[in-house]
């Protein structure tokens, strides 16, 4: 993750559409359709989360949003579990690269609440340099993309929803 992010990004590359998504975006943009699906999540009865913490949460990775300057390097896009190849317990690959943009990469770092526990996300977090101002963007990233998948796939897909709702959770265990 911290040698996509060192790499160098042609100029021609920060104004190129296939380079950009709404992952690695302004958490900003994506404000409606969070509060939506939050609304939507409240029809769940089971889901079993706290959603206004979850709120205050994402009020918070706004704010650090909002009190930093933009960063823009490479990211992943789409780092979560089912895109981790591990072998004899350690990490040896990254796959799908299909999400691969310029942008903010505190998207990818809610790869950490999706598969590190709480000892594990602080050794990550250490590791890759990273303030806490993107640890709040990225716990915005990770409440964003399992709250926008409880709605749609809560009896379609319980393995997914079971993967995010777990994220969710250490998400809102952090604070």
């Amino acid at each position: 993750m911290a040698e996509l992010r060192g790499m160098g990004i042609p100029p021609s590359a920060y104004n190129d559409p296939a380079l950009s998504w709404y992952r690695g975006g302004r958490l900003a943009d994506m404000d409606h359709e969070f509060r939506q699906s939050i609304d939507e999540c409240r029809m769940i009865a089971d889901l079993g989360l706290d959603l206004d913490r979850a709120l205050n949460v994402w009020d918070d990775a706004l704010a650090a949003e909002q009190a930093t300057t933009p960063v823009r390097s490479w990211y992943h896009g789409d780092l979560l579990a089912e895109n981790l190849l591990i072998r004899n317990g350690e990490l040896a690959a990254v796959l799908d690269f299909g999400g691969l943009a310029v942008g903010d990469p505190a998207v990818d770092l809610i790869v950490a609440w999706e598969v590190l526990d709480r000892e594990g996300r602080q050794t990550f977090k250490q590791a890759i340099s990273v303030d806490d101002a993107a640890w709040a963007k990225g716990m915005g990233w990770a409440l964003l993309i399992a709250m926008i998948t409880f709605p749609y796939y809560w009896h379609t897909m319980p393995g997914r929803c079971a993967a995010r709702k777990s994220m969710a959770a250490a998400v809102l265990a952090e604070i």
